[in-house]
C-alpha cells in the first residue's frame, strides 16, 4: 500500500509533519512517502498568472503524488483559524489541473497545535470541504497540547489514550 503523508504547512519544524509521519507509520505494510510542501513552492495562484504562464510544474508533481498514493495522511497546521498560505496555494494550483484534487483516495485528516485547541478549526474546515474535492475521508483526529502528548525526540505519542485512538483510526482504512 502506497501512503502519501505531509503536513499542510511549510514549517520545517512542523509538529504536524511529526504527527502525520507517526500516524502513517502505524499503517501495516505501507510504503510511506513523506513529502515537504517546500518542494512544491510556486507563485501565488491567480487566474491572470494561469492565463499568462499556465500551471506550474510543481502543481502537476503534487497532483501526481496524490495519484500515486492509495492512502493520504495529512495533518493541518492552523494559521489564524484556517489553512496555511503555503498549503492553500498548492491546493489552489492543483485544483486547476482537476477539481477532484484528492482523486477518490482514502484519507486520514489530522491536526495538532501546541495549545489546547488542537487546531480543530482548520481540521473542521478540511473534513467539511475535502469530499467536494474527491476525498474519501476515513477518519479525522486533533491532537491538543502537542508537546505534552508527543515525545518529539522519539517521534511517538506518549499519551496512551491518544496513542490508542490514533491506532484505531487505521482500522477505518
Amino acid at each position: 500500500m502506497n501512503v502519501l503523508t505531509f503536513a499542510a504547512t511549510s514549517s520545517r519544524q512542523s509538529i504536524n509533519k511529526q504527527l502525520a509521519t507517526y500516524v502513517a507509520s502505524l499503517i501495516p505494510n505501507a510504503n510511506v512517502d513523506v513529502v515537504d510542501l517546500n518542494d512544491f513552492e510556486m507563485p501565488i495562484y491567480s487566474s491572470d498568472r494561469e492565463t499568462e504562464s499556465g500551471i506550474p510544474e510543481q502543481a502537476q508533481r503534487f497532483f501526481n503524488k496524490i495519484g500515486e498514493a492509495d492512502v493520504i495522511v495529512v495533518s493541518f497546521a492552523e494559521h489564524n483559524g484556517s489553512y496555511t498560505a503555503a498549503y492553500k496555494n498548492i491546493f489552489d494550483w492543483a485544483s486547476r489541473i482537476n477539481q477532484k484534487v484528492y482523486q477518490n483516495k482514502k484519507m486520514i485528516l489530522l491536526s495538532a497545535s501546541p495549545g489546547p485547541g488542537g487546531a480543530k478549526s482548520v481540521l473542521a474546515q478540511a473534513v467539511g470541504s475535502a469530499p467536494f474535492f474527491a476525498a474519501d475521508v476515513k477518519a479525522s483526529y486533533s491532537v491538543p497540547s502537542f508537546y505534552d502528548n508527543f515525545d518529539v525526540e522519539k517521534g511517538v505519542v506518549r499519551n496512551e489514550t491518544i496513542k490508542e485512538e490514533l491506532s484505531a483510526l487505521i482500522s477505518n482504512l
